[in-house]
């Protein structure tokens, strides 16, 4: 796997990241990831070097202004020393913040 230094921090961080957009669904809804499956994509990607995961707050869910599943099932696939790995890259929805309240429960 390649790396490279990520901004001033000097962490290395893999070329290849693994979007959690798009998992494995059950039955076409996107709100249910089959989670046994990409459970074991991602510790997959991380057992071969990838050690940058994406997501963000509408990911797997059924709409913008709705929480997803993507953010929620991360934190089960990155149990059992997965978490410590692994750099998380997460996205705040701006259009749904009108106070600092919005953006602590939304990120």
């Amino acid at each position: 796997m390649l790396y490279r230094k990520f901004g001033k921090t000097n962490e290395e961080v893999s070329f290849l990241g693994f979007g959690c957009m798009r998992l494995p669904i059950i039955n076409g809804d996107t709100t249910k990831i089959y989670e046994d499956k990409a459970i074991k994509m991602i510790r997959y990607a991380i057992d071969n070097g990838v050690n940058y995961i994406d997501t963000a707050y509408p990911y797997h869910g059924s709409g913008f202004d709705k929480g997803g599943e993507s953010e929620p099932f991360v934190s089960k696939a990155l149990r059992d020393g997965y978490r410590e790995r692994v750099k998380i890259a997460t996205k705040l929805p701006v259009l749904l913040v009108q106070t600092r309240e919005d953006m602590d429960r939304l990120l």
